[in-house]
């Protein structure tokens, strides 16, 4: 897909982005389509945590129509993370900290976390597969402390209102999806996420569904999983959980 590919559309108070655009979906909408939204009142987050949406923020969600071949797919998270991770670090001051990606998608900034993307899809009547990727971002209001600490981009001395961000972000996810190429990418991407990946080598305890494992942080291998060195000499391959450092 191209710049071109792309259009967005600016709601005011909406249910949740991501909602919006697969009923936009169900209706017969294309890929490429944007929706950003000034305030939400029922945004989410994975597993079902509900997620901040007052004024101030990012809130926006791209749909995307079959994609990739579903055994491509596992790789899109990446992606995601590094367009977002691209997006913000234009709009942050000289000198000031770095942005980063936290396995798989979050974009820390000083450890903490000041974005939060959850990717949705389901099958649409007609037979194609719609696939929704939500993006919040903190700019200038951050929700009370959950799971991992949590900063606003205001806390750094970014300027940029949320506009200005998503301008950013519609343009480097272009480009990010354009290299990822439906799939075809994965090396591009998996270089690019090492680039701007936290806390590789360094200890960290995941959190799964049902406990929690922790070893050194290894990296990901050839199809974005997370490598997990654990004391006993081993290496556990992760698809999902919650990454803690420390």
């Amino acid at each position: 897909m191209s710049l071109d590919d792309f259009r967005h559309e600016a709601l005011a108070d909406v249910g949740s982005t991501n909602t919006e655009c697969l009923e936009r979906a169900r209706k017969g909408a294309l890929s490429g389509l944007w929706i950003t939204a000034d305030r939400q009142t029922g945004g989410r987050g994975r597993r079902g945590r509900v997620w901040f949406s007052e004024p101030g923020n990012l809130y926006s969600s791209l749909l995307l129509i079959d994609a990739a071949p579903m055994d491509r797919l596992g790789s899109l998270p990446l992606a995601v993370a590094v367009a977002v991770q691209d997006a913000v670090s234009r709009v942050m001051p000289l000198g000031a900290p770095e942005v980063l990606v936290k396995w798989p998608n979050d974009i820390l900034i000083e450890r903490r976390k000041v974005c939060g993307i959850l990717i949705e899809g389901e099958a649409l009547p007609d037979g194609r597969h719609a696939l929704v990727i939500g993006i919040g971002v903190n700019v200038s209001v951050a929700p009370d402390a959950g799971l991992y600490p949590v900063a606003t981009l205001r806390d750094f001395g970014v300027a940029a209102s949320p506009d200005e961000l998503f301008a950013h972000l519609f343009r480097s996810m272009a480009q990010t999806l354009s290299l990822w190429n439906r799939g075809r990418g994965i090396a591009f991407i998996m270089e690019r996420w090492k680039e701007v990946a936290g806390g590789i080598g360094e200890n960290i305890t995941v959190n799964l569904p049902d406990r929690s494992i922790s070893g050194r942080f290894a990296g990901i291998d050839d199809t974005g999983l997370l490598k997990l060195e654990t004391d006993d000499g081993g290496t556990r391959l992760i698809a999902a959980g919650d990454v803690f450092f420390g």
